[in-house]
């Protein structure tokens, strides 16, 4: 192997030729790493507290962020402000999903990250641009999240200061959005497995009891049950609910 002199130390050409870790690498490194940990914890936390979570770790990590949220949007339903850390972003949360413009309304829409330097500045979204600088913020970023197949959403960052987000801000909101998509993603499908859950042994509940008052099979039982559902255009674990929790069917008189 070739070797090149440095003072009386012989140094393999090929090592002399790999960079030393830079203090920005090893920090990224180390962001990366926590980043990950967070997202792990959180994984079969509920909806409420992930998304708490998450708004809460990107103004801790994020460079030049003075408030957060999470707008979630279904396919067909409005965006929707979620967990934000400040009246003020709640505000202009609401604001976009009305003008139908704005950073976070752009990021959902063309599924990428938006930067806006100074809101001062011209802009695609003149009213929005307006409207924030009037609540005293000057610059945002926002990151496209992918939460379900008929579900997307934006991490919104908000800052005081023009120019407050550096391409190292968006670095590092990137992984916490993308980490964050996963540990939501995560939260909902087991939030759906809780409620499926419930949901059986509300019905199963309901069941025995008409099993044992009116001495029927558990067949029959069921399909009393969605009778009264489809009669009163209730769904089938209201009814249960309500029957557990009353004794009597929606619709009917029982004794």
């Amino acid at each position: 192997m070739d070797e090149i002199s440095a003072g009386s130390t012989h140094i393999p050409r090929d090592a002399a030729a790999v960079p030393a870790p830079t203090d920005t690498d090893a920090e990224r490194h180390r962001l990366t790493a926590q980043i990950g940990e967070w997202a792990r914890s959180l994984v079969l936390e509920p909806d409420d507290l992930v998304l708490k979570a998450m708004v809460d770790e990107a103004l801790l990590i994020i460079p030049g962020a003075d408030y957060a949220s999470l707008s979630i949007v279904s396919r067909d339903g409005p965006i929707r402000s979620r967990a934000p850390s400040d009246l003020v972003p709640e505000r202009l949360d609401a604001l976009q999903s009305e003008l139908y413009e704005g950073p976070c309304f752009e990021s959902i829409r063309e599924h990428r990250i938006v930067r806006a330097p100074a809101l001062t500045d011209p802009t695609p979204w003149p009213r929005f641009a307006s409207s924030a600088v009037a609540e005293g913020v000057r610059s945002m970023l926002a990151f496209q999240l992918f939460v379900e197949v008929d579900s997307l959403g934006a991490l919104n960052l908000y800052s005081k200061t023009p120019r407050a987000f550096d391409q190292a801000a968006e670095d590092i909101g990137s992984g916490v959005a993308a980490h964050a998509s996963l540990a939501l993603a995560n939260a909902q499908k087991q939030g759906q497995l809780y409620e499926a859950v419930a949901s059986r042994d509300l019905i199963g509940q309901a069941k025995g009891i008409l099993i044992e008052r009116h001495k029927i099979s558990e067949h029959e039982a069921f399909l009393l049950l969605t009778k009264v559902s489809s009669k009163t255009n209730t769904k089938l674990r209201e009814v249960a609910e309500e029957f557990v929790r009353t004794g009597a069917l929606p619709g009917t008189i029982t004794d």
